[in-house]
């Protein structure tokens, strides 16, 4: 069943390898405790599957990883098994680069195909609309200071949902226009502001105080953004927050955070910004993953061409 020269020995203790690879990817590469987690389970499954073949192997190869893989294809998704091919990937290749196996199986095996679902991407007109829902529809002064503070750096600073509530008083820099964002893998970038961001944050940190609780000590001192129960905002009241301010301002029930981050590296496409200066603007760690707006961006010029050009009609 194994396939000679790129087959791994079995006879490596696998499972004992597995929770020095989940601390690798923790310490060392700085994956979130979600994929840390994912990544776990799919290779306590694959180590169970190996467990249970009726033939037995000395070695697995490409052989093994299929049959793992066809065991699921029929009722689990593309992008779950892509993530669990992905989770054999990264541990073969820790396995291969501490010298533990001398070949890597999962190398040459071809991801499944994943159709890729086009994300929410709001018009500027409409980006516009939803940065002013705060002060025309929440009743609170604070809160609609906070809220539009915090869709203006969604949208202006193009963050994720995660980075914005990290965010903590000393992160922010109004004078020189810049914020020192915490984003995936625990990796610091900076970001810069623009001006409506500046002048919302402007307006909410004087009026930040009023939202701590007497006595807060700690994390509540440091947060940029508080709930009203005086505790660092958590991701959850973001995303429901924007979920109401969609649906009341734009009649929208799908809104969601992610959607500023995409409109806002659209827009930017759009606007003759460089492939490279938006994945540094996002964070992104690879160029590809960047990418994908110039697909979204062709996407909303063919609709635009659809709708307007006279030759579209005919």
């Amino acid at each position: 069943m194994s396939e000679g020269a790129e087959a791994a020995p079995l006879e490596v203790p696998l499972r004992r390898e597995l929770e020095p690879f989940l601390r690798y990817l923790e310490h060392q590469r700085g994956y979130s405790p979600k994929t840390i987690a994912a990544y776990g389970g799919d290779l306590k499954q694959l180590l169970a599957f190996l467990a249970k073949l009726e033939e037995p192997s000395l070695t697995v190869g490409r052989s093994e990883l299929r049959l793992w893989l066809a065991s699921m294809s029929d009722r689990v998704k593309a992008r779950t098994l892509a993530r669990k091919l992905g989770a054999a990937r990264a541990f073969f290749g820790y396995l291969l680069a501490h010298d533990r196996i001398t070949e890597d199986p999962a190398r040459l095996l071809s991801m499944p195909k994943v159709r890729m679902k086009m994300p929410l991407v709001l018009s500027a007109d409409a980006a516009a609309g939803l940065m002013s829902a705060p002060s025309q529809l929440e009743t609170r002064p604070v809160v609609a200071l906070r809220d539009t503070a915090i869709l203006e750096l969604l949208y202006g600073a193009g963050l994720r949902v995660g980075e914005v509530v990290l965010l903590n008083l000393e992160s922010v820099d109004l004078a020189a226009l810049r914020l020192r964002v915490l984003g995936k893998g625990r990796k610091e970038r900076v970001v810069p502001l623009g001006v409506p961001a500046r002048t919302a944050l402007s307006a909410y940190l004087p009026e930040r105080a009023s939202l701590l609780k007497s006595g807060s000590r700690g994390d509540a001192e440091r947060a940029l953004f508080l709930g009203l129960q005086g505790r660092r905002l958590g991701a959850r009241q973001v995303q429901a927050a924007l979920h109401r301010y969609g649906q009341q301002a734009l009649g929208r029930a799908d809104m969601h955070p992610h959607a500023l981050r995409h409109s806002a590296a659209t827009h930017m496409l759009e606007g003759g910004a460089d492939l490279r200066a938006i994945q540094d603007f996002l964070g992104h760690e690879s160029v590809a993953t960047t990418q994908k707006y110039t697909h979204l961006s062709l996407q909303n010029l063919t609709q635009t061409y659809d709708r307007a050009h006279p030759l579209a009609r005919r």
